[in-house]
């Protein structure tokens, strides 16, 4: 069954200026990163997944597998508010043979952990036993932490396979690591900001906003750290970490991947409206300060 490894991008959606989902520009973005990175983490938060339409999520998930003509595996997030919807994506996604899926907790309300279990078995019995299925444990998007208890029972009763962490709480994934992972459940770092130190514990993937952008440097970590060469990869980390400062100059992360890609010459797209685009002094800023770190 599949496990994540390597370096998995949270690819964003491009869109038109008029707030269509840019279809020719998903696939300029496929195929600059298929050649870089180890797979592709899709529809999720950088995705905006709910800024989108289900039938929108579907056709995305069609045209991303096949641009990517299994040149590397496809992760497609399936979360939604709603428990009959994202199994309906997750079958979807299971029909298209895409490695893995994988979902937030259900958002608006809040949830109990009856509730919530109740999300990802009807997710899990969707994508079937062959599909492995992760939980991606978002406090921002979700709107409430997932605790490990919880956690271990979504393996247990559910029957995740995985998770990816977005806690940003290197404790809470050494607790994953040490108390959930084995041959049937994965753990995964949902960020780029704590690679080397969730190395050091033994993950093995991290899905990196900035892998859109900047695929390069973040395999460049991912190797580092992979081989054991920990001095580099703590340069390499603080090099990154520095970049993610330079990404709140567009006021978010998301808005920042938006204005590297068309800075780096790569795509130009718009996120989808409320989002509103950097400006060109935000992104004059962004390409001065990267040109200074020698990433331009």
């Amino acid at each position: 069954m599949y496990r994540m490894k390597g370096v998995i991008p949270p690819m964003i959606t491009p869109f038109l200026e008029n707030g269509e989902v840019d279809y020719e520009g998903l696939v300029t973005l496929v195929r600059f990163l298929k050649e870089q990175v180890d797979g592709l983490f899709i529809t999720g938060s950088y995705g905006s997944t709910a800024l989108l339409q289900p039938d929108e999520r579907k056709k995305i998930a069609e045209v991303v597998m096949d641009t990517v003509d299994g040149r590397i595996p496809v992760i497609v997030h399936v979360g939604t508010a709603d428990s009959k919807t994202a199994a309906d994506l997750a079958s979807h996604a299971k029909s298209l043979g895409v490695a893995a899926v994988s979902a937030v907790g259900p958002f608006y309300y809040k949830h109990n952990a009856d509730s919530i279990c109740q999300f990802y078995k009807e997710i899990v019995a969707a994508a079937g036993p062959e599909l492995p299925v992760y939980v991606y444990n978002n406090v921002s998007f979700q709107g409430y932490l997932m605790e490990l208890p919880l956690i271990r029972r979504l393996k247990e009763e559910a029957g995740v396979s995985g998770i990816k962490d977005a806690t940003f709480d290197i404790m809470a994934h050494a607790n994953y690591i040490r108390t959930l992972k084995d041959e049937r459940f994965d753990v995964a770092s949902g960020t780029e900001a704590m690679w080397l130190q969730s190395r050091v514990l033994g993950t093995e993937a991290f899905i990196p906003g900035l892998g859109n952008a900047f695929p390069e440097i973040c395999k460049k970590m991912w190797t580092e750290g992979m081989e054991g060469r920990y001095e580099e990869c703590r340069k390499t980390q603080f090099m990154i970490n520095e970049v993610r400062d330079i990404m709140y100059l567009a006021r978010s992360t998301q808005l920042a991947i938006y204005a590297m890609l068309e800075i780096r010459g790569i795509l130009t797209c718009y996120p989808r409206s409320p989002f509103i685009p950097a400006t060109a002094e935000e992104k004059g800023k962004i390409k001065a300060r990267l040109t200074q770190l020698g990433l331009l």
